[in-house]
């Protein structure tokens, strides 16, 4: 959190250019020309290069990419993180990086071949668990960017389905994580609620209320069904007709569980479940929108998730959950980031990628102009980029959470450049 005058006068600063970013006004190439600049030159920064083990940094093959990098502040990156890396290379997929973008993905398959599991990230004391794990969507857009033939594609689909079957599907320690009618909970190997919660990657969020082992999330089980249709895809690429249809029908059992029990007709949104209590949860967030991005629900699903669009959408762009009537803490006085009134880059990606999918291609684009916009004000005042936003309130800084606030940053800077790309670039 920025000191109480530096905020005071960052807020007067970001208020005052709001002027020149109207919501009815689009961006210019102009607009953005600068942040864009400083994007291209700041992925240097981030790049490293560690083949060997190293203390508690372990070695990996390849060159990587870290979330952020700032001199001497005490709190900086040198491990690759799994989903972190995912959103980092959607700017990248150019030959330009091509080296560096498959390279990141050695790195991740390097990980699993040794640990058997993808760790949250490239060090001895996060192997207990792993994160969103996004490796078959990695695996396409680096196939489906670089041509790299279905022979590599059956190499490391295999690896993607053993990390489905040990991980996501493990059924014991060190993998218990599928404990309901066929659906997926966050683990760690500690078997504790918190770092569970840090294997979602929303640490911390107050859709688990502090017991994360005890809930079913429907972003986990939207991306093993992504999983699993991605398999069938795969199989159906090289042939292999049957073994598509019998992934097709492990997906279309998990969507019939999910919509069974997370899917709210009232409210159009997803839930996630508590299957201890056999009820699901209360906290309404942007998770619900992996099902979109999933390509999972039908028209209808899809049309009541575009109307609840409103309990998140602020001047800023959209807040990770609604408004939390108790306040921003959970249980224990634990600050939640991942929460109103903060946004995130990765989230708006998946929602906008999703509306993009059916068709709701004026909402994706007014959100998208929105959190770019929310990004630019906060580049031109401070130049840098924030990992998080405060969309409800742009001028304020966001909500701070258990670590200090960052700066750079990696999925930040690639969603805004991906933004750029398709709602600025494209319409010029």
């Amino acid at each position: 959190m920025l000191p109480t005058r530096a905020a005071r006068d960052l807020k007067n600063f970001v208020a005052r250019n709001l002027l020149s970013f109207r919501v009815d006004k689009d961006l210019t190439d102009d607009d953005v020309k600068e942040a864009r600049a400083y994007i291209a030159a700041y992925w240097e920064k981030m790049e490293r290069f560690h083949p060997k083990d190293d203390e508690s940094l372990l070695g990996l093959p390849k060159p990587y990419l870290v979330p952020s990098y700032r001199a001497k502040t005490g709190f900086d990156y040198n491990e690759l993180y799994y989903w972190d890396s995912y959103f980092m290379v959607q700017a990248i997929l150019d030959d330009d990086h091509k080296e560096l973008v498959v390279g990141i993905l050695e790195d991740l398959i390097f990980l699993f071949k040794r640990f058997k599991i993808i760790p949250n990230a490239s060090r001895t004391y996060l192997t207990g668990r792993s994160q969103p794990p996004f490796l078959t969507s990695f695996i396409f857009d680096v196939y489906n960017t670089y041509s790299m033939g279905d022979k590599w594609l059956k190499e490391v689909i295999s690896v993607a389905e053993e990390e489905y079957q040990i991980v996501w599907m493990g059924i014991k320690k060190p993998n218990e994580r599928l404990v309901y009618k066929g659906l997926s909970r966050y683990y760690d190997i500690n078997y504790l609620h918190d770092l569970a919660e840090a294997e979602s990657g929303w640490d911390m969020t107050p859709r688990f209320d502090r017991r994360a082992l005890n809930y079913l999330p429907v972003d986990l089980n939207a991306l093993l069904y992504k999983y699993e249709m991605d398999f069938a895809r795969a199989a159906r690429i090289w042939g292999d007709d049957r073994k598509a249809a019998q992934w097709e029908d492990v997906a279309r059992q998990r969507k019939l569980i999910m919509d069974q029990l997370m899917w709210d007709r009232l409210r159009g949104l997803y839930y996630d479940y508590n299957y201890v209590k056999r009820k699901r949860g209360s906290t309404s967030s942007l998770a619900s929108y992996y099902p979109l991005w999933a390509g999972m629900v039908d028209q209808h699903q899809a049309s009541s998730l575009v109307k609840g669009l409103h309990r998140f959408e602020h001047k800023g762009g959209l807040s990770t959950t609604d408004a939390l009537p108790l306040g921003q803490f959970v249980l224990g006085s634990l600050p939640t980031q991942w929460a109103y009134p903060n946004g995130w880059a990765p989230l708006h990606f998946l929602v906008i990628k999703g509306l993009e999918r059916y068709g709701y291609h004026q909402e994706a684009r007014r959100i998208a102009i929105k959190w770019l916009k929310t990004n630019c004000q906060w580049f031109n005042a401070q130049h840098l980029f924030l990992e998080k936003y405060n969309v409800v309130s742009p001028e304020k800084p966001p909500l701070k959470g258990l670590y200090p606030s960052q700066t750079g940053f990696g999925w930040t800077n690639s969603i805004f450049e991906c933004f750029c790309q398709k709602y600025i670039d494209q319409s010029q």
